[in-house]
Order: structure tokens, then C-alpha cells, then sequence
């Protein structure tokens, strides 16, 4: 399985890094990375571009979600019928948003490997023989950044995105008393912890690893909310 992998996710990405970086003047790795982060997000864009929409359906039957707990919420069974019947009707399904990120998994994991064994000679003897061999990838991105280290602003910067992204997917979500308020409360609660809690593990990922993998997450991440914001706001 680890070889099937090797060569459908891993070799791919590493080949097309390198290639970017033969091509893209001054042979800058952080540009690379960038291209290389717009090209699989555009690879990917029918998925993910389900995902939200898929997202943005569940958000608009919150309202009636809320009123079918409010009614129903001395029976969970009952509760339970009556969603799965509202989702049908709606033409809706609530396991629709997640396998397309489920699918991109590969490739995050793909691009993970690549930089967590740095782009080294014996990274390199994985390039495709109709591919230039650079020899060796100049780590330093503008002069400046060496992507080949953690870097702290790249990871606070990959956090915020997260927020930015995650702030787009909380509703305000109407009081609702009586049997349910509290299961209600409890759902408020887990979202806004779940909110300030992936922002943090991104940080502090960010901040353990190359800051190669902190750019291309910073870029995917934005890249995904800019695209959130455009389809949200279509009707």
C-alpha cells in the first residue's frame, strides 16, 4: 500500500515541485510551493467546491433543523425520522461535505512527506528522468525565509487563515428553550471550541515543522476561504 501511494501521490507532487522550481525564475522555492499549492487546489476544485456548497445547504436548513428539535426533542427517535425526511426533501446530505475532504487527505499527507524529509539528493533521485535534475533546491525563499526550517510567522499566519476559514462556517443559531436548550448550549459550546481549537493546532503544528508545509497551508487555507466567500455569497 505504502508504494501504491509512493507512486500516485508522493512521487507526482515531489516531480511537480521540482518542476516549478526549474521553471519559475530565479529558481524560488517559495514561488514553487505557491504554484505548486494553486495547482492542486484547482485539481481538486470540483471537490471541494462540492464540499462547501454541501455546507452551505446544511447552514440554510438550520432554521428548520432547529424548529424540527424544538418539536421533537422528547423523542430522539422521532427527531431522528424527521431530519432524515427533511434532508430528502431538501435533496440534502449531510455526509455529502466530508468525503471530498477525505479524498484530499492524500494529497495534504503527500505534501507532508515531501517536505518532512527536505528536499534532499536522495528526495531528488525520485525525479522523473524526462524532468531536469536541479542537483540540489536552494531552501531560502526571497533571500529571506528558509523554508527548510519552522518558521513562526508562516504558522501564526496558517492559524489565522484557519480561523478566518472555520468564522465562515458558524450561523447564528436561534435560543431555543424548553426539553432541548441544553443539548443546544452544548452544540454552541463544542463549535466555538472546535473554532479557537483548529486555528491552534495549526499554529502549533506549523510551528514544529518545515516552513515549506506552514506555506502551503497557509495558501491552500486562503485559497479555500476566498472560495467559501465567493459561493456564499451566491444564492
Amino acid at each position: 500500500m505504502s508504494s501504491i501511494f509512493h507512486a500516485v501521490f508522493y512521487e507526482p507532487i515531489l516531480n511537480l515541485l521540482v518542476f516549478l522550481y526549474n521553471i519559475i525564475p530565479g529558481h524560488d522555492i517559495g514561488l514553487a510551493i505557491i504554484a505548486m499549492t494553486i495547482i492542486i487546489k484547482a485539481i481538486l476544485l470540483p471537490l471541494s467546491k462540492q464540499s462547501i456548497k454541501s455546507q452551505k445547504s446544511l447552514q440554510n436548513l438550520q432554521p428548520k433543523i432547529d424548529e424540527l428539535k424544538k418539536k421533537y426533542s422528547h423523542s430522539k427517535e422521532e427527531l431522528g425520522r424527521a431530519m432524515m425526511q427533511l434532508y430528502k426533501q431538501e435533496k440534502v446530505n449531510p455526509f455529502s461535505s466530508c468525503l471530498p475532504l477525505l479524498v484530499q487527505l492524500p494529497f495534504l499527507w503527500a505534501v507532508f512527506i515531501v517536505f518532512r524529509d527536505g528536499l534532499s539528493n536522495q528526495a531528488l533521485n525520485n525525479v522523473y528522468s524526462f524532468i531536469s535534475q536541479p542537483g540540489a533546491i536552494n531552501p531560502v525563499s526571497l533571500g529571506l525565509v528558509d523554508l527548510s526550517k519552522p518558521n513562526i510567522i508562516l504558522a501564526v499566519l496558517a492559524g489565522v487563515a484557519q480561523f478566518w476559514q472555520a468564522k465562515m462556517m458558524i450561523t447564528r443559531r436561534p435560543e431555543v428553550r424548553g426539553n432541548g436548550a441544553k443539548d443546544e448550549d452544548m452544540m454552541a459550546i463544542m463549535n466555538k471550541q472546535m473554532l479557537y481549537f483548529m486555528p491552534i493546532l495549526t499554529t502549533v503544528i506549523g510551528m514544529t515543522f518545515p516552513g515549506g508545509l506552514a506555506l502551503y497551508w497557509l495558501v491552500t487555507t486562503v485559497l479555500t476561504a476566498l472560495q467559501q466567500l465567493y459561493l456564499f455569497k451566491q444564492k
